[in-house]
């Protein structure tokens, strides 16, 4: 497992990136302005990708070893909503894309994106002026049905809103109102996941401006519909035999992820990952002293289990970056995002766990036995 000396990672680039994508709206579903401008950075790397007819995105190193290939795969999609039709008050109903509550969208600032052009507006509460409801205000159940849009227009009636040109099925982007603090926190809805791809380009970046060749062939993903639950099912290449996803963590109460360091996922609601990849994530951690601790996701998916859902024959791992209220107004922190950087660069300078594209037994690994007491 010996890896050449640890390539530094560029800060200033991770922090830009991030802020840069966090201002490119990307719901699923609308995500072709973010697919260009991760390809935009690439080229700007000079790192070969293919780009597939949805918008995922297949970054492309060369290896030292081409007898089989990893992924790193990380989603630049995000939570966001629809018009689902009208209010007698012009109002627009929403229903949510991806999973999340719609006491996070209350407040939301947000774009509608039609065919005639886009529009601003906010997201309200059904009764959302506590001078004309008083106490009914506190009593409006929370659900999608209990929330509508707002526009900056001179809209009045379900008639003046669609005169407008606004439509059933027209998306709507929450703003991301990012805020760096200068402890290195840092706040914004949609760290899930723009926060993840900075961290993958930064590593990128450190492989290519190092001249470091990884162990064996690298494919970085950014894939367009993780939030729904397909992300990285059609994008994988057949030889590749490592698969490690990179997303947010939740920290909560109950959970043991942190917003500094890596949060290693040993098992998400899909179930257990892959023990020997674990075990090489956590090595590599201690051997660079990178700070990580291991959690369970109870309530969770990521890009690998659609990979294996959809039969893909790897094995699998997930680092994270550690994040309080995810699918809200998230906050992690800047030392999270450079230590999921640094990981990932050393990990793709190191050997392959176990690189055989089909195994015979001989080959085949073994967990270790313990001692039965």
């Amino acid at each position: 497992m010996t890896v050449a000396s640890e390539p530094p990672i560029d800060a200033e680039f991770l922090r830009a990136r991030l802020l840069e994508m966090l201002a490119v709206p990307s719901p699923t579903g609308f995500t072709d302005e973010i697919s260009r401008y991760v390809c935009g950075q690439l080229e700007l790397l000079a790192i070969p990708y293919e780009l597939t007819r949805r918008g995922t995105i297949i970054a492309k190193l060369a290896g030292r070893s081409s007898s089989s290939a990893r992924a790193v795969v990380n989603h630049i999609d995000t939570i966001g909503a629809t018009v689902t039709g009208f209010n007698p008050n012009g109002r627009l109903r929403l229903a949510p894309v991806g999973t999340w509550s719609s006491r996070f969208a209350e407040g939301g600032k947000v774009t509608v994106f039609t065919a005639k052009g886009a529009f601003r507006g906010q997201v309200l509460p059904l009764l959302a002026s506590g001078h004309a409801f008083n106490e009914k205000v506190d009593e409006l159940p929370v659900g999608w049905p209990q929330v509508e849009l707002r526009l900056n227009e001179p809209v009045f009636s379900d008639r003046d809103a669609r005169a407008l040109g606004v439509a059933s099925g027209d998306f709507v982007a929450f703003d991301a109102d990012p805020e760096i603090a200068d402890n290195g926190y840092i706040c914004a809805r949609h760290l899930d996941n723009k926060a993840g791809a900075a961290a993958l380009l930064t590593a990128l970046k450190a492989l290519r401006d190092n001249n470091c060749q990884p162990a064996v062939d690298l494919h970085a993903l950014f894939t367009v519909t993780e939030e729904i639950g397909t992300g990285a099912s059609a994008s994988l290449a057949d030889y590749i035999t490592e698969f490690v996803g990179i997303d947010i963590g939740p920290v909560a109460r109950g959970q043991n992820a942190r917003e500094t360091g890596v949060t290693l996922c040993a098992q998400d609601t899909s179930g257990p990952f892959d023990y020997h990849m674990l075990q090489r994530l956590k090595a590599l951690c201690r051997q660079y002293g990178i700070p990580y601790q291991i959690d369970v996701f109870r309530y969770y998916y990521s890009d690998a289990n659609s990979a294996i859902k959809a039969g893909h024959d790897v094995r699998d791992a997930l680092m994270t970056f550690g994040t309080d209220a995810t699918h809200g107004y998230e906050r992690t922190h800047f030392d999270s995002l450079e230590s999921v950087a640094r990981l990932l660069s050393v990990y793709a300078l190191s050997e392959p766990v176990h690189p055989l594209l089909r195994s015979d037994l001989a080959a085949f690994p073994h967990t270790p036995e313990q001692p039965v007491r």
